[in-house]
């Protein structure tokens, strides 16, 4: 017998994300899957006002987004957005014309249910181990840090460390400098040294006793999702893949730098990373080789679910 098809579609600082799965219990069967970059944030982190050019954009994505769920005939359709409406003084112009554009009343999730869902999302998955996680949401404005252990979720906090909002505020040449480099991965080391650490330590040594192992390295969104597509050189999504990827520091370091080298046009031609996100994989990166040397992680698994494999979950 078929479950219930549900649709959820994200709307995020860089990129408009759908899912349109079907549920069986608590088994999630994506049928289709698709983004379509907007780029909400594009000029946002100096004023705090979302453009309408951008907001028009990203109506239009959803709009798109919402028929193609009619079409599939879900029982529900789920919009939400995150750190970047939560951020908004003008979010409620972004309200207005997604509902305009669809019917659907657009939720802006705090930090605290985006990292919920997150984990529910990822643990969704159940070849992960059942030892220690420690899970990495890094989007376009915010990054959520994650410790679980034996399917609980044990501590989460949402930061303001983002690939598009680093772009936003360090504007990158064609090709990038080296003074750049180092200038955004100061910026990230420094908030993870004063912010992340701080908060994360004392939680980390508080709910994980030992002599358990410690946690493993989980990232997901879209700069792990290509970080190991460029690993593995796919030239196509592909899950199963991407999952069984492991990303050693030693690799990221290297792929770092080597990107930060490349102009524009050279980096849309690598294998993996697609041409419309090379000149976001560069501030992405750079997050996931400072995490990884600042918390002192030798490898990096990825996982390709996340909020919206939660959110279809989430009966309303």
């Amino acid at each position: 017998m078929s479950g219930l098809r549900r649709a959820a579609i994200d709307v995020g600082t860089n990129s408009v994300k759908l899912l349109i799965a079907e549920i069986q219990g608590k088994e999630i069967h994506a049928l289709c899957e698709a983004s379509n970059q907007t780029r909400l944030g594009q000029g946002f982190y100096q004023t705090r006002h979302l453009q309408p050019e951008a907001i028009a954009l990203t109506a239009q994505a959803v709009a798109d987004y919402v028929r193609q769920a009619r079409a599939w005939a879900c029982e529900t359709v789920r919009v939400f957005s995150t750190s970047v409406a939560r951020e908004a003084v003008n979010a409620a112009a972004l309200v207005e014309a997604i509902q305009q554009r669809t019917g659907i009343a657009v939720e802006i999730i705090s930090g605290a249910q985006e990292a919920d869902w997150v984990f529910r999302g990822v643990l969704s998955n159940a070849a992960l181990p059942a030892g220690p996680l420690l899970l990495l949401d890094v989007g376009g404005g915010s990054t959520e840090f994650i410790l679980g252990w034996q399917q609980r979720r044990l501590f989460s906090h949402s930061f303001p460390l983002g690939s598009v909002r680093l772009l936003e505020t360090f504007p990158i040449s064609d090709p990038p400098t080296p003074a750049e480099l180092h200038a955004v991965t100061l910026q990230v080391r420094g908030l993870l040294t004063e912010q992340v650490a701080p908060v994360l330590t004392p939680a980390w040594q508080r709910e994980i006793p030992r002599p358990a192992a410690p946690p493993q390295l989980v990232g997901t969104g879209g700069a792990a999702t290509i970080l190991a597509r460029m690993a593995a050189q796919l030239h196509t999504f592909d899950r199963a893949q991407i999952e069984a990827t492991r990303i050693s520091a030693a690799w990221v370091t290297q792929q770092t730098e080597q990107l930060w080298r490349l102009p524009l046009a050279e980096r849309r031609q690598l294998i993996g990373l697609p041409p419309s996100r090379a000149d976001v994989i560069l501030t992405g990166a750079v997050i996931y080789q400072a995490i990884m040397e600042c918390l002192q992680f030798r490898e990096l698994r990825v996982s390709t679910r996340g909020l919206r494999f939660a959110a279809v979950l989430d009966a309303r």
